[in-house]
Parts: C-alpha cells; structure tokens; sequence
C-alpha cells in the first residue's frame, strides 16, 4: 500500500523549522521528521499535496536567493550585502573632491537656503564630511548597518530607503531649528539604515527564543549607538532622530510589500532613483540653480 505522506528531505534542523513556515502559511499541513540512523531531517507532507509543496519551496527559494556579493551572517536568512562597500568608496570619493572645500559651499546642509528652494542640499549634504575623523565614524557604522539593510530589503532597494531617510532627517532638521540649521554629513543615512533594521528585527520577533535575543541586543545596540553619537561634540540630535524615524517609516512600508522589494527590476529601478538623487542635486548645486 503506497504511504499517505511523501518526505521531502532538508540539510537542517533550521532550514526545516524555515520551510514548514513556508509550507503552512500556503495551506499544506506538514510534519517535521529529524529522520533516524542518519537519514537527516525531513519533511512529511500529504502525497497529493507533494508537488505543490516543491513548487512552493522552489519559488521560495528563488525569491530569496542571495546574489553573489551577499552573504549570510547571524543567521539564516540574515544577509550582508558588500555592495555597502561601494557607497564607502563613493562617500571617500566626496571627501577627496572636498579637499579645498569648494562642494562644502554650495552642497551643506543650509536650512536658510532649503527654505529658499534649494531642495538639494537635503540630499548633497550627505556626502559632505567635515574632517577625516567624521568621515571614517560614518564610513565604518555605514558599512555594517547598510550592508545588513540592502542585504535584507535588496541592493538597490536597501540603498535609495536609506539615502531618503537621511534626507528626511536633514529635512526635519532644518524644520525644527527655524532655518538656521547648517550640517553635513552621512550620520542621517546611517541612522536611517539602523531604523530599517529595527522593522526586521520586529518581524523575526515571533520566530524563535534566539530571534527575541536578536531583537533586544540590536534595539539595546542602537540606543547605545544614538548615545554615543549624539555625545559628539557638534553632532546633529535632531537629523540623527530624523533619519533613524524615516527609517523605520520606509521599513514599515517595505514590509508590507517585501516579495515586492526583492524583485529584480524593482531593485533595478531603485538603484537607478538613487543614481539620480546624487547625479542631479550635485548638478544642480554646481552647474544649475546653485550658481
């Protein structure tokens, strides 16, 4: 008599608790096996229902394949993304280009002019540093945190969500001081990043007793990191806060439509909108309105 449940076999423990999520959440009851005499773990799931449980697993893991500059850290399913590496030598490539302090002039964060239409330097002042040491604090943090950002919401995606958080924060920045406000600087960026990190760290809240131990190291992680920044002399409470809120509000967006965020042409298209918002507010404070 032929059996009533067909196994699927898995390399883990881990990967079998992550598939029967999968398997459940489309209907298909299912039963872990840890299998026995090394027959590794398992899964059990109705025979008729076998073939649909592997087309489910094989979009499942097409959907959430790592590229070939991320990689898992952590923990399954947490990626490291190394084209964070990329905006590290793009910040430095500002910074050279800034050795006189010619872009400074026409690229800092100036509440006074932001209220006068220059749009642009919410964005330009990102990529501004006021010395080296400033330079390397948020090249390092900026490095980690949105590498593990693009690596869980995509490349492309990751990178643009940050980049508008830190110019959210520069925005409310400038609102709040009453047009005095002048900064530069990737801090808002960065803190953007760790406000998308927080969203994923609440979705794998429910998953397992070590995620919850994730969750509160790295909430516990970033308090301690606003701290010690905001203990800076000269930093900028008030766009570091604005960039860590419009991170968390994109990451909550995100969330809502992740299979969304990780699609190819989506990350693409993202990728290209991040080109542009450094490409044409540099144009314009250089060679258009800012002359």
């Amino acid at each position: 008599m032929e059996p009533a449940t067909a196994r699927i076999p898995v390399r883990s423990q881990r990967q079998a608790m992550d598939w029967s999520l999968v398997l459940i959440s489309q209907g298909i009851e299912v039963t872990i096996d840890p299998g026995d005499e090394g027959a590794g773990w398992g899964l059990l799931v109705p025979r008729q229902d076998c073939a649909r449980a592997l087309q489910t697993l094989r979009q499942y893991r097409r959907e959430n394949r790592a590229w070939p500059w991320q990689q898992p850290v952590f923990r399954p399913g947490l990626l490291f993304d190394w084209g964070s590496l990329a905006w590290v030598l793009l910040i430095g490539a500002f910074y050279g280009l800034n050795s006189r302090g010619d872009l400074q002039a026409v690229g800092v964060m100036d509440g006074a002019a932001v209220a006068q239409g220059q749009w642009w330097r919410l964005f330009t002042a990102i990529w501004l540093h006021a010395d080296l040491a400033h330079l390397a604090t948020n090249a390092a943090l900026g490095l980690v945190l949105l590498g593990l950002a693009m690596g869980h919401y995509g490349t492309g995606t990751g990178l643009l969500a940050a980049c508008l958080a830190g110019a959210g924060g520069n925005l409310l920045a400038g609102l709040l001081s009453l047009q005095t406000h002048r900064s530069l600087g990737a801090s808002g960026m960065v803190m953007g990043s760790l406000g998308l990190l927080a969203v994923q760290s609440f979705s794998l809240w429910r998953t397992s007793t070590r995620a919850v131990k994730l969750v509160v190291s790295g909430v516990c992680g970033g308090i301690m990191l606003f701290v010690l920044l905001a203990l800076t002399p000269g930093t900028d409470i008030v766009a570091h806060l604005g960039g860590f809120l419009g991170g968390l509000v994109l990451g909550v967006l995100l969330s809502l439509a992740p299979k969304m965020a990780h699609k190819l042409y989506a990350n693409l298209a993202c990728g290209v909108a991040f080109a542009i918002l450094v490409i044409v507010p540099w144009w314009l404070a250089l060679w258009g309105a800012g002359r």
